[in-house]
């Protein structure tokens, strides 16, 4: 797995986690640090794989969590700020103003 590129090695990652059948995985920033083709592959792979269990994911790439997540939660200082289905969240006046200091527009793929 040395010569394998990063995403390729997170990818492989999961997998080996998928090998044990969990019910919970927990991902934090599963997609950090990738090129724009390994961060859509490894999306994927974890949209796929979340059928039949939970998934908790910490991840800053909105793009990436409005295409997996059922449910996100905003915390702010450790409190939850809001919590719901992404179309609903990221159109939070609260959670704008966290987050992007502003209410104007909406939450974009924030990286």
């Amino acid at each position: 797995t040395v010569n394998l590129p990063y995403g390729r090695k997170r990818a492989l990652e999961i997998a080996t986690t998928l090998a044990m059948e969990p019910e919970l995985m927990l991902l934090d920033e599963p997609t950090q640090g990738m090129g724009h083709e390994d961060v859509h592959r490894v999306a994927e792979l974890i949209k796929r794989v979340s059928a039949g269990r939970t998934i908790l994911m910490v991840e800053h790439n909105m793009s990436v969590v409005s295409t997996i997540a059922d449910t996100i939660t905003v915390l702010q200082r450790g409190a939850v700020l809001a919590e719901g289905p992404y179309a609903e969240v990221s159109k939070n006046p609260q959670v704008m103003e966290a987050y992007m200091g502003t209410t104007d527009g909406q939450l974009q793929g924030a990286h």
